[in-house]
């Protein structure tokens, strides 16, 4: 028996649909660049978003303030490298929207519970 349509839905909107929480997560431990998130996303939470649909990522984060480049560096192959922290507002932002997930998590499982299903 596969996944559901409905599962499938689930774990995409849990994931790529919400990736700004993963790279605030990853961010959290200290400034990387755009690919180095993507690789990092991938090893630690199992999926592997676009390169591109992490950039525009970055941008609107930039954008609302929740996250800034932490300046420029020279890669060993010498491109450069636009390094991005989390600031305060950021950290400030993904323990709201931790605290949401949890809250929603212990009301389904509780209602889950009521109705003997979980």
């Amino acid at each position: 028996m596969g996944e559901s349509r409905a599962l499938r839905r689930t774990k995409r909107k849990l994931t790529v649909e919400n990736l700004w929480l993963y790279v605030v997560a990853v961010l959290l431990e200290g400034p990387r660049y755009g690919y180095e998130l993507v690789e990092e996303i991938g090893r630690r939470f199992g999926f592997k978003p676009s390169r591109i649909t992490c950039y525009v990522v970055l941008y609107r984060l930039e954008g609302e303030g929740l996250i800034r480049s932490s300046g420029v560096r020279r890669s060993p192959t010498g491109g450069a490298r636009v390094y991005y922290e989390v600031t305060g507002k950021g950290r400030e932002q993904f323990e709201a929207a931790l605290g949401f997930i949890e809250e929603t998590l212990r009301a389904l499982r509780s209602s889950g519970k009521g109705a003997g299903n979980v």
